[in-house]
Parts: C-alpha cells; structure tokens; sequence
C-alpha cells in the first residue's frame, strides 16, 4: 500500500496520517445526498466486503464521549462497549455532541483527526484483515489502512463491540 502524499492538506484524519507517515490508500466515491446508512454505501460503492469497512460512532459510556470503530455490516454493541471501558453504561452520543467533539458532520465523523481525541475501541474482528476502510472525515471518502496503524494512531483498544443486527 502506497504512502498517499500531496493531497495539498484534505481532511483532518488526511493531515493526521501524513504528519504520522502512515502508509494508506485513499478512496473516494459519489456520495448521494439522503443514502444512508452512510457506511453500506461505501462498501457498495467501492466494491469492498462490508465486514472490511468500519463506521466510526460516538457513544457515551458513563457520561463520557467515546468512539467505537465497528462494521458496517453489524451493530454496535453497547454493553460491550461500556465493558471494554471499564464503564456500567453506554448510550449513543447526541449528534450534535459528536460533531462537535469530533469536529465533523455525521457519516463523515472519522476516528483520525479529531477536534478532541476521544477515548477509542476498535471491534476486534478488524484483526483478521489484512487493511479497513474508515470515513476519512467527508462523505464520499474514505482511507485504507492496517488495523494495527488505525490502533496506534488514535490509542485503540480491541474488544469485542459487534452484534447481528
């Protein structure tokens, strides 16, 4: 996977990748406006298995905003969420509390380049690929990278969050 440089800044989670040096694959496709969800969207435009493309959400687990990074093709669980935490509880955060924390529009909040870094879980079965796709922080694009990168850049744990929708 080739180092993708030149991109004369792009996003937030762009910027965060080249500053770290990170390998990764940039890819982009046509969002249509009112597609949602947001993330079998991608895997379908992009011709990716949906197991290999994560969605970024933003929980809050005891009060506090934290990031899980899951599958688009299954649900976050939130009782796992809060254990691999260490919390009792979590809820999906409020829109509008995520994007502001995160400092981007919903279907496009990426776990790289957060306004303010959130404590962030990585659903285990990102370990059995090769590389996954994350929002890298619009609509329409996404990046490419190993789920060990995506790990040390945003200080992840692994932890089982997905259930069968």
């Amino acid at each position: 996977m080739a180092k993708r440089s030149g991109t004369g800044g792009g996003t937030p989670a762009i910027v965060a990748l080249e500053r770290a040096g990170v390998p990764f694959q940039m890819h982009s496709y046509p969002h249509q406006p009112g597609t949602a969800p947001y993330g079998e969207e991608a895997a379908e435009a992009l011709g990716v298995d949906p197991e290999r493309v994560f969605k970024t959400l933003v929980a809050e687990v005891d009060g506090t905003l934290t990031v899980a990074v899951v599958p688009v093709s299954h649900s976050l669980d939130l009782k796992g969420l809060a254990s691999a935490v260490g919390g009792k509880r979590a809820a999906m955060a409020d829109p509008a509390a995520a994007e502001r924390a995160t400092g981007y529009v919903r279907g496009g909040i990426s776990p790289l380049g957060q306004r303010r870094r959130l404590r962030t879980v990585l659903d285990d079965s990102a370990r059995t690929h090769p590389t996954i796709h994350v929002s890298a922080g619009r609509r329409g694009l996404e990046v490419e990278l190993t789920p060990a990168e995506l790990a040390a850049l945003t200080a992840a744990a692994f932890a089982p969050l997905r259930r069968e929708r």
